[in-house]
């Protein structure tokens, strides 16, 4: 059981994989539009809580082509731009994370600025409104109004019920509303904790061969909150 918990669950990003919802709607048609060929538009800042889809749609939007970048991992000036060299575009997330680095600010700058000059594809998403930007060049931040600009925040239960019937109807399964109210009250607000503890009431149900009911919702949370126990002991 203790294998079952661990087995991992590799995210597949992509616009097919995205659950659209009331509060993440805006952020996935600007995204749809980036990545179309076709449009002219370009330039997408994505701000709004953890969890709520912003690492998704830059992923899907860079795809297999442009190099995706997150500043919460640690980065130096020189990786920043042979990491983008003769990319198609331009995607880093969390800038929120920018650190106090007039370097590293000064690259990210110039790159921002190179790839707006010339027309290629810009994404970049953070928690906060770009205003709100700590450690970035206020050119920066001010060019990123100039283009795209959503909220996510699918921290709702109308959201977070449509994400919940979305990937069971994926699944081809039923899930009782009384499972989505367990799931919901049981389960932090973040989409990715959502689709965890679903993935995993899903794979015991398939391997157990019982079907989706509120007692066995119960029973994988407890295994699952036991495995976390054991984990930290």
């Amino acid at each position: 059981m203790q294998q079952f918990f661990d087995f991992p669950i590799t995210p597949i990003f992509s616009f097919d994989s995205f659950v659209p919802c009331e509060g993440n709607a805006a952020a996935l048609r600007f995204a749809l539009r980036i990545a179309d060929p076709s449009d002219s538009e370009c330039l997408l800042y994505l701000y709004g809580p953890s969890g709520s889809g912003k690492t998704h749609l830059l992923r899907s939007i860079a795809g297999s082509n442009i190099p995706y970048l997150s500043l919460r991992e640690p980065l130096s000036p020189e990786r920043l731009v042979s990491t983008f060299c003769a990319a198609d575009g331009l995607v880093v997330d969390d800038l929120q994370d920018m650190p106090d680095d007039s370097d590293l600010r000064r690259a990210l700058w110039q790159l921002f600025n190179e790839y707006h000059t010339s027309g290629r594809t810009i994404a970049m998403a953070g928690t906060l409104p770009p205003r709100d930007l700590a450690n970035m060049d206020d050119h920066l931040t001010s060019r990123l109004l100039w283009g795209l600009v959503a909220r996510l925040d699918t921290s709702d239960d109308s959201s977070r019920r449509m994400i919940i019937k979305k990937v069971a109807d994926d699944h081809q399964i039923r899930v009782p509303d009384e499972v989505v109210d367990y799931i919901l009250a049981t389960t932090s607000r973040e989409v990715g904790a959502l689709l965890s503890f679903f993935h995993q009431l899903y794979r015991f149900s398939m391997a157990e061969k019982r079907r989706i009911t509120l007692p066995l919702a119960r029973e994988v949370r407890e295994l699952a909150l036991k495995s976390a126990c054991y984990e930290a002991i």
